[in-house]
């Protein structure tokens, strides 16, 4: 059977889920009574304070459920909600409502030229304000958090907990430290020697602007651990937030590229912390990712209420090429928790 199919047969799968008939469901899901936020289809821009002033971040709303509210945390940082695309063609079948955010600095949202700006506990803040805009609480808010998102994730569930109702930490390890240590081990080991030391040549000279140097990681590591399909079959959202990613904010904090991270980020470490984490968490680990997905599963036995996701056919963006893999279970965990299991 081949994967398109099994795609649309879990689709058709999801909408009767629940005890709900499908027929019932999609009036119910696009039912847009008393949201003001209809003239523009799902978009409102949030105000948020900042040290620096108030600026606006954007976010886009998909679907109604009263118990089911799911905030997409992108990566980077700096990079943009547009790779998370793929959460259209799963999401709505299940009846699940979700949010697409821009951070500050990303795409949609403003991007003020402040380093000050980007740091751990101000982007938490964020979040924050953003959660409260929204109405999400504890009776329906599900954070997600993809690669430094899982990072931004863990830190406010570890802030705010109270405001949560499940947490999903997607291809993100709890520790920088091992991260670096599973790329400089493991990843970088089974590079060509000779391209490897191009490319690290080019980081020591800071040459991050030159052609050949994203050429190369795209060719000997990306298709590896990113994203496992042929550069010029790459999915339109994956290309469109590589585009717009946001260097100021990328480079500073987690480095030039996704061969390790150097940034601010290179010291933290949340191993110890997770036992602090009570609510449900899945954790997402992908066989061919950037991140030790032993790690990841190690984490979902850390947290008290921790269950783990493993993606045999995925890399970092495993939402991609473990595709069904990824929401069958991404989704079996919201509706779970949903019900109480």
């Amino acid at each position: 059977m081949t994967k398109l199919l099994w795609v649309l047969i879990f689709g058709l799968f999801l909408q009767g889920c629940n005890g709900q008939p499908s027929d019932r469901k999609t009036p119910e899901y696009h039912d847009n009574s008393g949201r003001t936020d209809v003239l523009s289809g799902g978009v409102r821009l949030i105000p948020v304070d900042t040290p620096g002033g108030k600026f606006r971040v954007w976010t886009k709303r998909v679907g109604n459920n009263p118990t089911m509210k799911v905030l997409l945390l992108h990566g980077g940082p700096g990079m943009t909600h547009e790779y998370l695309e793929a959460f259209d063609s799963f999401l709505p079948a299940a009846g699940i409502e979700y949010y697409y955010y821009d951070q500050l600095g990303s795409a949609y949202s403003d991007q003020p030229d402040a380093p000050e700006l980007w740091e751990i506990p101000r982007f938490v803040d964020e979040v924050e304000q953003v959660r409260k805009a929204l109405g999400l609480d504890s009776s329906n808010f599900y954070l997600f958090g993809q690669s430094w998102g899982g990072i931004l994730a863990i830190e406010y569930a570890l802030e705010h907990q109270e405001n949560l109702k499940g947490l999903i930490i997607s291809n993100m390890m709890a520790s920088i430290p091992d991260y670096n240590a599973y790329a400089r081990d493991v990843l970088m080991p089974t590079m060509d020697p000779e391209i490897l030391a191009e490319i690290q040549s080019l980081e020591d000279a800071e040459d991050y602007a030159n052609p050949r140097y994203m050429e190369l990681l795209v060719e000997h590591h990306y298709v590896e651990h990113v994203l496992r399909m042929p550069p010029d079959e790459w999915p339109d959202p994956v290309n469109r937030a590589f585009a717009g990613v946001n260097p100021k904010i990328y480079i500073p904090m987690q480095g030039p590229s996704e061969l390790g991270a150097s940034g601010k980020l290179l010291d933290w470490d949340r191993k110890a912390a997770l036992s602090e984490i009570r609510v449900p968490t899945l954790v997402i680990g992908a066989e061919h990712d950037t991140m030790d997905p032993k790690h990841m599963e190690w984490m979902a036995s850390a947290l008290p209420k921790g269950r783990y996701l493993y993606c045999p056919d995925g890399s970092h963006l495993s939402l991609y090429d473990d595709q069904v893999t990824y929401f069958e279970g991404l989704i079996g965990f919201i509706q779970d928790v949903n019900l109480g299991r």
